[in-house]
Order: C-alpha cells, then sequence, then structure tokens
C-alpha cells in the first residue's frame, strides 16, 4: 500500500473497466479483513437475501446492514484501488505497510501482513481435506 492508501491489483483480480467494487468489512477468525466485492457477487449475495424465506422485515434489516459495511469503490486505470482512511484504520493495515491479496473465488480479500500470518497457520492446521486438492 502506498502513503496515499492505494493498493496496486493484480490483473487476475480486477472487474472489468468501468465497473465498480463494493469494500465489505468483515471478519474471519476475529481477525479483521477487507473483501473486495465485484457487481456480480455483490447482486448474488443481496438475491440470497431476497430468494430467502425470511420476513420482509428481515430482508430489508440484512440488506440495509449488508449495504453499510460495504463501501463502492473503483480501481482505476492504473490498477490502483483507493482505500479510505477509515477501512485501513479499521482492518489494521499500515500505509506503506506490506498487505496480501488474498484469492477467494467469487472475490478476494486484502489482509494486514501480520494477520495473514496468523490466517495461514489457522488454515494450514484445519484438516478438511477430504478431496485431496490441498496435496
Amino acid at each position: 500500500m502506498d502513503p496515499k492508501n492505494r493498493v496496486s491489483i493484480h490483473p487476475d483480480f480486477r472487474p472489468t473497466p468501468g465497473e465498480k467494487v463494493f469494500l465489505l468489512s468483515a471478519e474471519t477468525y476475529d481477525m479483521p479483513v477487507l473483501r473486495v466485492l465485484n457487481t456480480a457477487e455483490y447482486d448474488r449475495r443481496v438475491a440470497i437475501v431476497r430468494n430467502s424465506e425470511k420476513s420482509e422485515k428481515d430482508k430489508t434489516r440484512i440488506l440495509g446492514k449488508f449495504a453499510s459495511l460495504c463501501h463502492e469503490a473503483s480501481i482505476n486505470d492504473q490498477g490502483k484501488l483507493l482505500i479510505n482512511r477509515d477501512l485501513v484504520d479499521e482492518i489494521k493495515i499500515e500505509p506503506e505497510g506490506t498487505i496480501w491479496l488474498v484469492g477467494r473465488q467469487s472475490y478476494f480479500e486484502i489482509w494486514s501482513e501480520k494477520n495473514y500470518v496468523s490466517l495461514r497457520k489457522i488454515e494450514k492446521g484445519q484438516d478438511d481435506d477430504d478431496l485431496g486438492i490441498l496435496d
């Protein structure tokens, strides 16, 4: 991350030019993480709620919370994503520090170096590869 809170996004993670992204402040294993959702992933999550059997009141509440946790952003022509200062502080990323971009199939995550090291230890310790794809 540069001093202006811009992150260079690998071309494989970039949406189509002009498409907005949504920055979702979240937690994994009690550690803050920033999930970067493209429009299709954002819409997929909204559809899950809309198509659920929850009451309309609950759907409205859940979708309102989801929208409030997402910050609309874009990746510029040079492949840079500007993250506002509040989110940088919230997910404990240090300006000019090392960050990690982690692909998660339909979205990617931005981790601070410290939390990413912890995440790797946790995920390595999990024995959930009954399909043999991690060997």
